[in-house]
């Protein structure tokens, strides 16, 4: 890692991870295979700053860790990139486990339980959906009846106000520090 870090992607440990190494490789991860329209990719940070404002909007009242646990949901991607769906699938049930064991090791360091509890999955998949939607269709080309069939129709509550810029990634590798900063002084 460039903090100097060495983690062992079959074993990784706490100890190995540093919010710099997650903020600055998930700015860099393409969201769609960077198949968006714009001058830069739309990163998984971008996307994951975006997840937590939504579920912060539509669960007002849940404690600050789970807004912290929707912020670093994609966090194992700074490591293993992101993957559609279907080719997540196709490797097989290890990519699931590594997955799972970089979460864990994730969510101990940042003072979270190691697994999040299903309900609180859920609500953040749900937050999860509408960002996809809204990628979907103001940078990914879908028409909102594609999107509408493939993420489900958002609140327009819960999006209001709300658009996608895409940024340079150092401009978003600071923000998606700050707001884990803002969040762990919360807890």
């Amino acid at each position: 890692m460039l903090s100097g870090r060495r983690l062992d992607l079959l074993d990784p440990t706490p100890v190995d991870i540093e919010i710099e190494d997650i903020a600055h490789g998930l700015a860099f991860v393409a969201r769609w295979n960077g198949q968006t329209l714009g001058d830069f990719a739309y990163s998984v940070a971008e996307h994951s700053l975006l997840v937590e404002e939504l579920f912060s909007r539509m669960y007002p009242t849940a404690p600050t860790k789970w807004r912290l646990a929707a912020l670093l949901h994609d966090a194992p991607e700074y490591v293993i990139g992101d993957m559609i769906s279907p080719v997540k699938a196709a490797v097989g049930p290890d990519y699931g486990k590594l997955d799972d064991r970089l979460t864990a090791a994730i969510h101990i360091r940042f003072g979270l339980p190691a697994e999040t509890p299903k309900r609180i999955k859920s609500q953040i998949k749900r937050a999860n959906r509408i960002s996809a939607w809204m990628e979907a269709t103001q940078i990914a080309g879908f028409s909102t009846a594609e999107a509408n069939k493939f993420f489900g129709k958002p609140d327009p509550a819960i999006i209001d106000g709300l658009s996608i810029r895409l940024r340079p990634p150092l401009e978003v590798r600071a923000d998606y520090t700050a707001r884990h900063a803002d969040l762990l002084a919360q807890l």
